[in-house]
């Protein structure tokens, strides 16, 4: 018997007869096609979503003689992304959904897997004691199990995206619909945002930052809406 390196994670294991891609469940595997969705893809994915320009919600602009215009309220304003996912309520709930879910379908393929090489390792230890009619029979049933683990591998996956997507979706409604509202109250025509890590603003001085006012309106919306 042989064994050759594939893909990381993965080893090809020659029978006598025949081959089988026999999956190494290994943790480092299950987070890179797991939870590497959650930590890489889906939580960029969520930050992305507060890079947004809402544009202006009505009531066009009034103008008068520069020198007897009075002192206004700003009309244009900011939010720090990363200090509005780190304190949202709503996005710490759906963070840990999601990371839940992810923990959950690795705990299903690991065992799976494990249970999966325990059958070929049974296999190889009797292989030479068994018929060639036993053989091919074998071995076609660990050929469907391998091939499942593999479907159940990339449709675990998907899902995930799925959830995601809906997700993001709803976070997005929330905060857009939410701002609606607050920029009418407060009379604001657009809400910029910022980041550190993906900055779509340069600067903004500290009096057009509404960051704390926003969050308390959020998660007074959330907590009343009984999460």
């Amino acid at each position: 018997m042989r064994i050759k390196s594939q893909e990381p994670g993965a080893r090809i294991v020659l029978f006598p007869d025949s081959w089988f891609l026999v999956l190494s469940f290994s943790r480092n595997f299950l987070t890179s096609q797991l939870l590497g969705i959650l930590k890489k893809r889906i939580m960029r994915s969520l930050t992305i979503i507060f890079f947004i320009i809402l544009a202006s919600f009505g009531a066009n602009a009034q103008t008068a003689p520069a020198t007897a215009a009075p002192a206004q309220a700003p009309t244009v304003v900011f939010i720090n992304s990363d200090s509005l996912l780190a304190n949202y309520a709503y996005y710490k709930a759906i963070k840990t959904k999601l990371e839940n879910l992810s923990a959950q379908a690795q705990n299903e393929i690991t065992t799976k897997g494990q249970a999966f090489q325990k059958e070929v390792a049974a296999y190889q230890k009797k292989v030479n004691s068994l018929t060639p009619a036993q053989k091919a029979a074998t071995e076609k049933a660990l050929a469907k199990k391998q091939n499942d683990l593999q479907a159940l591998n990339q449709n675990t996956a998907k899902q995930l995206q799925d959830i995601e997507a809906s997700e993001n979706a709803n976070l997005y409604d929330r905060i857009a619909e939410y701002l609606k509202g607050y920029t009418k109250t407060k009379g604001y025509k657009i809400v910029l945002t910022y980041s550190k890590s993906n900055p779509s603003m340069l600067y903004g001085d500290d009096s057009l930052d509404v960051t704390k006012d926003v969050l308390v309106g959020l998660n007074e919306e959330y907590n009343k809406a009984g999460k």
